[in-house]
């Protein structure tokens, strides 16, 4: 079929919820708004997007001959029309590249002591190689996000993980705390170039429903890499090999697993795929007016830098809903980097385990929540969000945080039941508490991150950069003071602490359900449902 039998507009084709398209003037446009709604629901019922309504006395533009569209519904180029098969071999293989990525972010926690003696400082010093990473994570996106806008997925993706895992060699070698401290926190710039990129990767091949399935299992995989690397680190550093080779192996594993991503993964970014059919077309037939819609409207870096930058401040300030959404996600994201830390004091220094590796075995229980956590928001998104979806046509944002609320509960009972049963004989009760930890963090992250996109929709991008840097800066630093705060407060009353903190954020999805819609409805950046 000739690529210009095709009917659809050029503009729909590429339906995306978490990567948005680049019109940077629909801030004040609320008709561009609600236009851009209705194709979203278009696609999400799995219908052809209906052409936007036109002004009764405006006549239709003509269609550019020589614009380079999808060829119909079932262009076996378009990612969504993959088969199954190659979409989870795609899918599985970027979560993997994303548990090496937060493998890394951790698994340094587990050399803090031995550094620490090794370069003559204290602890508390040498905790900066783990926060170091995740400031890296705040920054890295600011980057990485924009250029898979300009280039498409492939490109960011493999430039910064190539680069990450070259990284792991200067640390591998450091002589002196300088050098792992910087070459920590560019490992962080450019290991979240997977994290900036997999959100969009997945809109790019999937419907909503199973979408919401393949974002679980890549969630899951994103938080068992730090849950993984504590634990292989302690055996690692408590072995002949030394702390150093906590780097190595991640260096040889991640780089195995590249070299396997980079023959697996292609292209997804639709408006990419398509600008390089036109360039393909315009050598294979010397008629160099063929062009892609990408061509004809390619981003400035100014309206980048509005869209990353300056926007996600403007809506951190004005909008409720991202505003204590973002708290509450900061909070659950130190929380589990917290815990890296006050894990072994709880098991090392109070129950006197002498194994590092042993000691990190209680992670465990974490590990088990986050699982749990991951088949829970499978289930009920292939059947009360798959349900209401069918029935409806679309689904109200709030229905993201009916699991929310659940795990809301969960997440201080696990934080209290570990910090009171640490002077319990049985070390059993302790790791089980890991178990709603790990459920509830789980949950909590991923339900609070799909909840902003689904509010923000087109804004989804500023809205997701704003609670990304919050997140990482903020959440990184919980690490620095969790040593001296267990040691000061005993680790009954310090996660004590944090779990009146979290009781304290209950709140936040329950009346966000009961009065999400109203304050939507005054947002300047929410389409109208």
């Amino acid at each position: 079929m000739d690529h210009h039998e095709n009917t659809r507009p050029a503009p729909t084709s590429f339906p995306k919820e978490v990567e948005p398209s680049q019109d940077s003037q629909g801030d004040t446009d609320m008709e561009h708004e609600r236009v851009r709604h209705g194709l979203e629901h278009d696609l999400e019922r799995g219908l052809e997007p209906a052409q936007p309504a036109q002004p009764e006395a405006e006549t239709p533009p003509e269609k550019d001959p020589n614009l380079v569209e999808w060829n119909g519904p079932d262009d076996p180029e378009n990612p969504q029309n993959f088969s199954v098969l190659k979409k989870w071999i795609i899918t599985v293989t970027m979560a993997m590249l994303t548990v090496w990525i937060t493998f890394s972010s951790s698994i340094f926690s587990t050399a803090t002591t031995a550094t620490a003696k090794e370069f003559n400082v204290s602890s508390e010093v040498m905790t900066l190689g783990t926060s170091l990473a995740l400031f890296g994570f705040a920054v890295g996106p600011l980057v990485w996000a924009p250029m898979s806008e300009l280039y498409g997925r492939r490109l960011p993706l493999f430039i910064g993980y190539t680069i990450f895992t070259i990284f792991q060699i200067p640390v591998a070698v450091a002589h002196n705390i300088q050098q792992i401290m910087i070459f920590r926190f560019l490992i962080g710039i450019f290991g979240c170039s997977p994290l900036a990129v997999v959100g969009g990767a997945m809109a790019d091949l999937w419907n909503p429903v199973d979408r919401g399935v393949a974002i679980a299992l890549f969630s899951g995989a994103t938080f068992l890499g730090p849950i993984v690397g504590p634990i292989m680190g302690g055996f690692i550093t408590q072995s002949y090999l030394g702390w150093r080779w906590t780097a190595w192996i991640t260096l040889i594993a991640a780089g195995s697993f590249g070299i396997l991503a980079f023959l697996v993964i292609p292209e997804t970014y639709g408006p990419k795929i398509l600008q390089s059919r036109a360039a393909r077309l315009r050598k294979e037939t010397k008629n160099w007016a063929y062009h892609s819609f990408l061509d004809e409207h390619t981003p400035t870096w100014s309206e980048l830098v509005t869209k990353y930058l300056l926007r996600p401040i403007q809506m951190l300030i004005l909008e409720p809903i991202l505003f204590f959404v973002t708290i509450y996600l900061t909070l659950v994201y130190g929380i589990l980097y917290l815990f890296f830390e006050a894990y072994p004091i709880s098991f090392i220094e109070v129950r006197g385990w002498t194994n590092q590796g042993i000691a990190s075995l209680p992670f465990i229980g974490i590990m088990i929540g986050v699982i749990l956590g991951s088949l829970l928001i499978i289930y009920t998104t292939k059947t009360r969000f798959a349900r209401k979806l069918a029935e409806e046509g679309h689904v109200v944002p709030e229905e993201r945080l009916v699991p929310m609320m659940i795990a809301s509960v969960l997440l201080p009972i696990g934080i209290f039941w570990f910090g009171w049963t640490a002077h319990v004989s049985s070390w059993v009760p302790q790791v089980l508490a890991g178990i709603p930890m790990g459920l509830g963090i789980l949950v909590l992250f991923m339900q609070g991150l799909n909840y902003i996109i689904d509010v923000y929709l087109m804004f989804a991008n500023s809205a997701i950069a704003a609670n990304t840097f919050v997140r990482s800066m903020v959440g990184g630093g919980f690490p620095l003071f969790a040593t001296a705060m267990y040691d000061r407060l005993g680790v009954g009353w310090a996660s004590s602490v944090l779990g009146f903190i979290s009781v304290a954020m209950i709140p936040i999805p329950i009346l966000f359900f009961v009065y999400g819609a109203k304050i939507r409805a005054m947002s300047r950046f929410s389409p109208k449902f």
